[in-house]
């Protein structure tokens, strides 16, 4: 289980379903907490490219889709992607909604460090506004991931990203989360990882936790519940390249992580195996 090599004729699937309700617009950080989540997000498709990029261009290793909800539920490219459920890692190299610019650090030729502006891609726009429509968007989610699947059987099981600051509105998504985590391919069930960015003043910041014991309200409980174990190959990762301590019985949960922990979170759960 979870061994099925990633390869152009197999490839697998990221989806991430991205909490979009008014909430989102409240300070996380030295931005908003729905500037962060897009940039993190953006951050990990432009590494995802990079890591898909051959001498003869983007291997499609990946497919990957956003789902946004808040005011509504759906597809949340920007640009020529715009209404696109799920597409080639490829069409998203080929196709960001625009280019910003970001200072960088880069080496100075003499031990030092200089700001240098470079371009940085911008596929997911940060939205703020309406409620938490949390239960419709899971069962958008799986009514997409049942037709991936249909198509690529054989795949390392979709990945499922979902951030998220605020309680449902439209009721308690345990069910919703339990059907997407029994939806498989014949290498396994889809896994979904929950990042919760809390307001609760008792929330510390957690990674991957083996239990809900730490956690701040039954909110948070109820989000690391429907998460998946991470799987053996992204507890190894998680501790040999990110010395992250984590125990065999780790849950793909995170609780307030700054964003380049989020970042690391989210790369754990996409490298199941050799890219071919």
């Amino acid at each position: 289980m979870y061994s099925a090599e990633i390869s152009r004729s197999n490839p697998s699937c990221i989806l991430f379903i991205i909490d979009q309700s008014g909430s989102m617009s409240d300070p996380f950080g030295a931005s908003t907490k729905s500037e962060s989540v897009s940039d993190a997000i953006n951050r990990l498709l432009q590494n995802l490219v990079i890591k898909c990029a051959k001498s003869e261009g983007i291997r499609d290793y990946y497919h990957v889709g956003v789902i946004g909800y808040g005011a509504g539920v759906g597809p949340a490219f920007g640009g020529v992607l715009a209404g696109k459920e799920v597409v080639p890692i490829s069409e998203i190299a080929d196709n960001p909604s625009k280019l910003d610019k970001r200072l960088k650090k880069v080496p100075d030729g003499a031990g030092g460090l200089v700001d240098q502006l470079v371009k940085f891609p911008v596929w997911f726009e940060p939205v703020a506004n309406g409620g938490t429509p949390m239960c419709e968007a899971m069962r958008t989610a799986q009514t997409v991931l049942t037709q991936w699947i249909s198509e690529y059987t054989h795949c390392f099981p979709p990945v499922v990203i979902h951030i998220t600051d605020g309680e449902s509105t439209d009721g308690d998504p345990t069910l919703e989360m339990e059907q997407i985590r029994a939806l498989s391919t014949d290498d396994g069930n889809v896994l979904l990882f929950n990042l919760h960015i809390s307001d609760s003043p008792s929330a510390v910041e957690l990674r991957f936790p083996e239990t809900a014991d730490a956690l701040p309200d039954a909110y948070s409980r109820m989000l690391y519940e429907g998460s998946s174990s991470l799987t053996p190959f992204m507890i190894r990762v998680a501790n040999q390249e990110y010395d992250l301590n984590l125990s065999d019985g780790a849950r793909g949960f995170v609780l307030n992580a700054d964003l380049t922990l989020v970042i690391q979170a989210l790369d754990i759960g996409t490298r199941p195996a050799n890219l071919r």
